[in-house]
């Protein structure tokens, strides 16, 4: 392949953390949707303590992109190489490396190289993807220092939960009704708008407008579902949040309990630990913003548990 067909970058950038913090975001991929802004899932598909294999979905431009990933990780020279390939490409590879250089106790450089084919790309897309390409990385290197410099804090900033219902009713009404975000605002109190784009089937750009936020206000979300009704999952990212949440992502799911299903809601949320005393008053700190949180997205997503459940077991009755 020529040189003309392949476009190559590597940046850097400094970053006031330690190597080992800056290695272990960049290995725990998993994690990526709820760290880096751009991520809206990732899916381990095997992983033998070096290779792994990912799915990986990210969002741009209002746009949801797919990718295979295959990652080689050597914690002790700090590298991670890749090679990801875009679903909507097949034969069209990224490859690359990321590369962790302590500095000292508590600074670091971070490398990102890697090479894109444009093999199959129209003429007239290439000097815009050689662009874009260029912004990328700059943009992923970015995300990673930013949460990283956060790393004395990180393990306070973060939160996981998870509320969960039984359900004597079948596991596919109750999907039904999680899917059916649009039909929300007549079935879900707390819920007063909800509008739907799906035009990738199971890839849903929703946005919301609840009153679920303490004190009664309208709150606009604005989220990213995949939905993979095989598995009876629902996962999300939201793109926009509220004041108090830098991050929020999250999954609906089913699993077989007894004769029926229990439906649970599991969440996982970054603090903005900057908009603590602004949204809950002065002298309050990170433990009263977990409470808070945990409280409110806790009632609103029990809320939509039973209802859901609630929706099943009434279809069944009419049936009988």
């Amino acid at each position: 392949m020529s040189s003309q067909r392949v476009h190559a970058s590597e940046q850097t950038a400094w970053v006031a953390a330690p190597a080992g913090v800056v290695y272990g975001l960049l290995a725990d991929a998993v994690r990526w949707p709820l760290l880096l802004p751009s991520h809206v899932h990732v899916e381990r598909m095997d992983f033998d303590g070096v290779r792994e294999r990912l799915r990986l979905w990210d969002v741009r431009d209002e746009r949801v992109r797919s990718f295979h990933v295959r990652r080689v990780l050597d914690p002790r020279a700090r590298t991670v190489g890749f090679e990801q390939e875009d679903t909507a490409r097949p034969g069209v590879p990224t490859t690359g490396l990321w590369t962790v250089e302590a500095l000292g106790e508590t600074e670091s450089l971070l490398t990102l190289r890697q090479e894109r084919t444009l093999e199959g790309l129209p003429a007239a897309e290439t000097g815009r993807s050689r662009q874009e390409w260029q912004a990328e990385p700059a943009e992923q290197l970015a995300q990673v220092k930013q949460v990283a410099e956060r790393w004395e804090r990180l393990d306070q900033l973060l939160l996981s939960f998870e509320d969960s219902v039984h359900v004597d009713g079948p596991a596919e009404l109750v999907y039904d009704f999680l899917y059916r975000i649009g039909d929300w605002p007549e079935r879900v109190p707390h819920v007063e708008s909800a509008g739907v784009i799906e035009d990738v089937p199971g890839v849903q750009l929703a946005t919301v407008d609840t009153c679920a936020a303490p004190g009664g206000r309208t709150l606009t979300t604005r989220s990213v579902r995949l939905c993979f009704p095989s598995a009876a999952r629902i996962v999300h990212k939201e793109l926009t949040t509220s004041r108090l949440i830098a991050a929020h992502s999250g999954e609906w799911s089913l699993v077989p309990d007894g004769g029926g299903v229990r439906v649970v809601c599991a969440r996982q949320v970054m603090l903005r630990e900057e908009a603590v005393e602004e949204v809950l008053g002065a002298g309050s700190g990170l433990v009263e913003a977990r409470r808070y949180v945990r409280t409110w997205l806790g009632r609103a997503g029990t809320e939509t548990l039973r209802l859901a459940g609630w929706h099943a077991q009434s279809a069944v009755r009419r049936l009988r």
